[in-house]
């Protein structure tokens, strides 16, 4: 494997993850948010009251959940072409599956229950995907590949006796590539972007063999297809695209989604001038009270102005559930809720195999 030439200390991957802290582990970043929810549960009378938010979700969308029933429930307006096959299935019966729900190749395939972005593929042949099949011993969840240029991560969230709720975060994704100068390799060029840095292995894997090639200037080469943080992809606060007619565009999508009142979706569209009208979006997930306000991964954004934002949405879930619980709607237990991450810690091991 190539080694990588930093051009200074600060590129060097230990230091880009230590200076930035859009990149520092969990358990630190959200380390204050923890009292904070231990709080909300004092005052909830219960340790897991997220669950009730989203009846409609199972756990409310905290604790591996499954997609297959949430991306169901999504119209087919907004939906890809979408199938779900069953652990175990052969690629034969997974092609036929694909052709009568007319998807073609590339496809996206990924675990139907998984997280962040882990063993998510883009797959453009059969023997691709005999290959993810016997690596995925768990259900899964093929989609057609959209091609839509814009791709956005939306949270929306509607409190009780509301006529309408609001976008509370946009997210604008900006994917891993590498622009050409018309002097560069390919290989040095990735040595100019940290966040290409942090994907070293992966790309040495999948482009060792043109690192030497110089891309003519202006000449884009996309590095990585899937839109997840961990995998290079930027992410961008779009706030400023909040209004109004963002509302209701989400308005209308939510209240289709039964027993849903807090969500993130995950989306590709055309362009924002569509997505503001609600046309030619396309939904790849939808994501509950787990979901992160991604935009505060933005290179720039304040970890004092995160913790705010995060708190905040805390406060929207916490009213949510509350309400939830007093119209009949249970709090998972504690068993409930340790039967779950130990199917969790299971799903989890059948992946890493």
């Amino acid at each position: 494997m190539n080694k990588p030439r930093y051009h200074s200390w600060k590129d060097h991957p230990f230091f880009i993850k230590l200076l930035h802290w859009e990149y520092w582990p969990f358990a630190i970043v959200y380390f204050p948010v923890f009292f904070y929810y231990a709080w909300l549960c004092i005052r909830a009378r219960a340790l897991w009251f997220f669950s009730a938010a989203n009846p409609g979700i199972e756990t409310g969308g905290m604790l591996g959940e499954t997609k297959t029933p949430i991306l169901q429930m999504v119209p087919d307006e907004f939906k890809p072409k979408t199938i779900f096959p069953a652990a175990q299935s052969t690629l034969h019966e997974i092609k036929q599956m694909m052709a009568d729900a007319g998807i073609e190749y590339p496809i996206i395939a990924k675990p139907d229950r998984g997280e962040r972005g882990l063993l998510v593929e883009r797959i453009t042949s059969d023997e691709q995907l005999e290959a993810y099949i016997k690596k995925l011993s768990i259900p899964f969840i093929i989609q057609e590949f959209v091609t839509f240029k814009e791709e956005f991560a939306i949270l929306y969230y509607i409190l009780p006796g509301e006529t309408i709720g609001r976008v509370a975060s946009v997210t604008v994704k900006e994917f891993l590539k590498a622009k050409g100068d018309g002097k560069s390799t390919l290989e040095e060029l990735i040595l100019k972007n940290q966040r290409a840095i942090l994907q070293w292995e992966k790309l040495v894997r999948k482009f060792g063999h043109r690192f030497k090639e110089v891309l003519a200037e202006g000449e884009e080469l996309e590095l990585e297809p899937i839109g997840n943080h961990v995998r290079g992809t930027k992410f961008l606060d779009g706030s400023y695209l909040i209004d109004e007619q963002l509302n209701q565009v989400f308005h209308r999508i939510t209240s289709r989604l039964n027993g849903v009142y807090y969500c993130r979706y995950d989306l590709k569209c055309t362009s924002i001038e569509d997505l503001k009208q609600g046309k030619n979006i396309r939904i790849v997930e939808v994501n509950g009270v787990g979901a992160e306000p991604a935009h505060i991964y933005d290179p720039n954004y304040k970890i004092l102005q995160a913790w705010k934002d995060i708190f905040r949405l805390w406060d929207a879930i916490f009213i949510i559930a509350r309400h939830n619980h007093q119209q009949g709607v249970p709090y998972m237990t504690t068993k409930q809720v340790l039967n779950q991450w130990k199917l969790i810690r299971k799903y989890r091991k059948m992946q890493a195999a």
